[in-house]
């Protein structure tokens, strides 16, 4: 990975490095204000003031940085500073009875003041999406206007934005774009929600970035920063839910020694049936979800490098609905041919044990993050690796045989070169795809095996005035589609992707010959 690579550049220089410090008072009385956080979004590093108000920063590149000074009851601050000129940064805090929370985002071309970016952004923190009873990070995330959700189980959600999900909404998790069977709705998003400190959501148009997945939008999940320098710091955070009788909880560990980080975390929830008004408790729809994460990494002048592992493995019951015809009550599934449904026991709606008829989601993933800085420029650089497998067991005399046994094997990779600012323009030339195999091992297919390449080529433009910020952008996607085994019908994925790049497919018969679809695509935004 990219993290062994950048390990050459951990030498540092000495006459390239920084220590901002400073001091932060209340406005009105002038007294020092004790535990304020100062933190660098682009830098992923901060620190809080000591009982004299007195915050240090080390290692830090000689260069415009972007610095957010937070403090309960107190108006946040978002301003940027010259470090060429200056290391001696002194704030004042003005008390605010309501705390309006000035908001960095970093999904755009460079961490920005969210009220200066002219993409229309949304922004949910973890503290709202705790705030919020919800059983997985989409639903919490239905709380922000624009966003709604498609769920077909309390554990499964997908993103709508406007009206428009699967495919049509690409879902980031720390900028690794996340890649399971996005077309299916009866799985949700493979992520540990515990693990979030907070959501960006671009509520529009989207591709000129990140492709045609993004054509509706993106949900960009991000997970914690590490902790500050010579710190080691644990959390656990705990829930239990009435209507399922869901708990969970997860356990997080993260350190930081002169600029080396480390950290992890576990979590675990499950449920039981939920219960509503009319039905009681609904047949087949318990969970039992465990995630877990590591990372490492190291943050200098030159700037930083982060390695990631996380895995996601899901339990999810399949309801069908189906009934008794004299009693109402909910019948289950024995026999392969399904004549005789006996009615479900109370027992076995009240129990967290999970049924024959479920699904087995897996999903792993490791991926690298590195900002290095260059004089007055920097590259940016994303590279992932994940393996999706969806296993649906739905034989229920052979309760070890997944009918459906979908494997999908993706690598994404994501360059960005910032160049040095030329009076107020901000230029960005990117690469960006991924190489995605999928195949099939179980006894049903819905979407063929294939194997896809592709590359997209972007230039992104941004100038700000003094109270207008333009952009601009352009772009290219191009790449092939091997089909290797086509079914009967086309799936909702090729479909959607395949319309969007102005292709025409026939109808493929199962075992027919293999396909190759070379395609091709412009793309220009401005705003």
């Amino acid at each position: 990975m990219i993290f062994v690579i950048v390990g050459i550049l951990a030498v540092d220089n000495a006459q390239s490095q920084v220590t901002l410090t400073g001091r932060i008072t209340d406005q009105k009385s002038n007294q020092p204000l004790f535990g304020v956080n100062i933190f660098i979004p682009e830098l992923l590093i901060g620190a809080t003031t000591d009982t004299l108000g007195i915050y240090k920063i080390f290692n830090l590149p000689k260069r415009k940085i972007l610095l957010r000074i937070s403090y309960i009851g107190y108006k946040t601050i978002i301003e940027q500073v010259e470090l060429t000129n200056t290391s001696i940064k002194d704030f004042k805090l003005e008390e605010s009875p309501e705390q309006m929370n000035e908001v960095v985002v970093t999904g755009t071309s460079r961490a920005t003041d969210i009220r200066r970016s002219p993409i229309p952004i949304v922004v949910a923190e973890s503290k709202g999406i705790n705030m919020n009873v919800n059983t997985n990070i989409i639903n919490a995330l239905t709380k922000l206007p624009g966003i709604s959700e498609v769920t077909t189980g309390p554990n499964i959600s997908k993103p709508y934005i406007h009206g428009l999900g699967y495919n049509r909404v690409l879902t980031l998790y720390d900028g690794v774009r996340q890649e399971g069977q996005q077309w299916g709705d009866e799985h949700g998003i493979e992520v540990d929600e515990y693990g979030i400190d907070r959501a960006e959501i671009v509520k529009g148009p989207a591709s000129l970035t990140y492709g045609s997945d993004a054509l509706a939008g993106v949900v960009n999940l991000i997970p914690f920063s590490p902790v500050q320098t010579a710190t080691i710091k644990g959390n656990f955070l705990g829930e239990y839910q009435t209507n399922n009788g869901m708990f969970g909880g997860s356990l997080s560990l993260d350190g930081n020694q002169k600029g080396i980080l480390w950290g992890g975390r576990i979590s675990h929830k499950q449920a039981k049936d939920y219960q509503n008004r009319y039905d009681g408790r609904v047949y087949n729809t318990a969970f039992s979800e465990t995630d877990a994460s590591l990372y490492t990494g190291i943050n200098k002048s030159w700037g930083y490098s982060h390695l990631n592992f996380s895995l996601f493995n899901d339990l999810q019951e399949i309801p069908d609905g189906s009934r008794d015809s004299i009693t109402r009550q909910f019948t289950k599934q024995i026999t392969e041919a399904d004549t005789v449904r006996p009615v479900v026991s109370n027992s076995e709606l009240n129990s967290y044990k999970i049924s024959v008829l479920h699904q087995h989601i897996q999903h792993y993933r490791v991926y690298s993050i590195s900002n290095i800085y260059l004089d007055d420029s920097k590259i940016a650089i994303i590279l992932g690796y994940q393996n999706n497998i969806r296993q649906e067991f739905s034989h229920p005399q052979a309760p070890a045989t997944p009918g459906l046994d979908l494997h999908l094997n993706t690598i994404t990779y994501d360059l960005k070169y910032y160049l040095p600012d030329l009076k107020g323009w901000e230029i960005t030339p990117g690469v960006n795809g991924m190489v995605q195999i999928n195949s099939n091992k179980g006894t049903e297919f819905i979407i063929p095996d294939y194997r896809e390449f592709d590359l997209g080529l972007f230039l992104l433009i941004k100038k700000s005035l003094d109270k207008i910020d333009l952009s601009a952008g352009a772009g290219m996607i191009c790449g092939f589609l091997v089909m290797i085994r086509c079914l009967h019908i086309l799936t909702r994925q090729l479909v959607l992707k395949c319309r969007y790049l102005r292709l025409i497919l026939p109808v493929q018969r199962k075992n027919s010959p293999i396909l190759n679809i070379p395609f091709q695509v412009f793309r220009q935004a401005s705003g």
